[in-house]
């Protein structure tokens, strides 16, 4: 027997790659001649960066970048031959900034152009971006402006940082963009369908969230469109009605005008990088889950994503994780067989996120399930 395992992290607690191996030591613990094989999973948000570098058989960069107020950080992004796997959230995150200190009017994306201009420079011509989880509301002005775009107020000046840089953008130059941006091709891991501007635009559904007033909302959302008309003058691709152009703060349509570029679900991106589908095939459980399954599970989150797969060749799937609710029951109708809680007792949140208990929970439970798997 054989069984393929591609479990999403335990945010705050394990990796995917820790996870897996977990489940993998209770496994053998079950019956030492069950096969596993573990192949690192994501969705495009945290962990898609080590999830694909690991499965692609590249390495870790490490680099000096901007962070969302414009301090220099170290992040991290992972290249594969010329590809590029970059998550925004590392130089643009909202974690990255302190509660009291998160304001979209300052807050910008530059690093992440950033993080692009290295990898170009190491030769990179294929990027994988996951663009979520940003502290920003900049259209993606900051990005463009570390490639080489003019993002110019009525001085000839750059414009500042933040959103309150399209409030005074007045012009849009490319006569010093990276020659090389030509040449490449960017996927965008990108699960919400958000337009840029309006009641559905980023302003007004992801900006309070991020520290805006009300007031602010409404003057983000007239400057974005106004940012969106001026771009028509330098892009055809400047379309601001499309389903995801708002994603990130407005990253989605800088990268759709500015680049060559495409926006896809996170989890079909990440599972045809990693070729799972060749490895579930030859699998006869596949095992998947992630640090909560609930009713959000199936919107397009990575155990879904792998069941889809599994199913496809009738394969029996298993998925363990942290906390299930009432409502995973759906996840049964959609590829997923049976599902597990790891935990055992009764405890706080902050106990069962301790990486060592989660880790032996994990290799209890799936010991105790795969004991099935040896009666006759």
């Amino acid at each position: 027997m054989k069984v393929m395992i591609a479990i999403d992290s335990f945010k705050g607690s394990l990796t995917s790659l820790e996870a897996g191996n977990a489940i993998a030591e209770g496994i053998k613990l079950a019956n030492a001649n069950i096969k596993t094989e573990v192949c690192p999973l994501a969705d495009g948000g945290e962990g898609t960066v080590e999830a694909l570098t690991w499965g692609m058989g590249g390495e870790i960069q490490t680099i000096t970048a901007s962070n969302p107020l414009g301090e220099k950080i170290e992040c991290q992004y992972g290249i594969a031959g010329q590809t590029a796997i970059i998550e925004i959230a590392s130089t643009a995150g909202l974690p990255l900034i302190e509660q009291q200190k998160r304001n979209p009017l300052y807050t910008t994306t530059y690093g992440v152009g950033e993080m692009i201009k290295h990898a170009i420079q190491k030769g990179c011509r294929r990027f994988i971006i996951g663009i979520g989880g940003s502290a920003t509301n900049d259209g993606g002005i900051g990005m463009l402006q570390a490639l080489g775009y003019g993002m110019l107020n009525k001085h000839g000046k750059q414009v500042c940082y933040g959103a309150l840089g399209l409030e005074e953008l007045y012009k849009i130059t490319t006569e010093n963009v990276l020659p090389e941006l030509k040449q490449c091709t960017f996927y965008i891991a990108c699960d919400v369908n958000n337009p840029l501007c309006g009641e559905k635009g980023c302003s007004a559904v992801f900006a309070p969230q991020k520290g805006a007033t009300e007031q602010m909302v409404k003057d983000m959302d007239k400057w974005l469109e106004k940012y969106a008309l001026l771009s028509k003058s330098v892009s055809q691709n400047a379309y601001a009605n499309v389903a995801g152009t708002g994603a990130a703060g407005g990253l989605g349509f800088a990268f759709l005008a500015y680049t060559n570029a495409v926006l896809q679900s996170g989890i079909e991106i990440v599972l045809k990088e990693i070729d799972l589908e060749s490895k579930i095939k030859t699998a006869d459980i596949v095992v998947t889950g992630e640090g909560k399954l609930d009713k959000q599970t199936v919107m397009g989150k990575a155990p879904i994503g792998v069941a889809k797969l599994a199913k496809k060749y009738n394969k029996p799937v298993i998925a363990f994780a942290g906390s299930v609710t009432s409502e995973s029951r759906i996840c049964n109708q959609h590829g997923i067989d049976a599902y597990f809680s790891i935990l055992h007792t009764v405890t706080t949140l902050e106990q069962a996120m301790q990486k060592e208990l989660a880790r032996q929970n994990i290799i209890e439970t799936s010991e105790q399930v795969f004991r099935l798997y040896t009666l006759k």
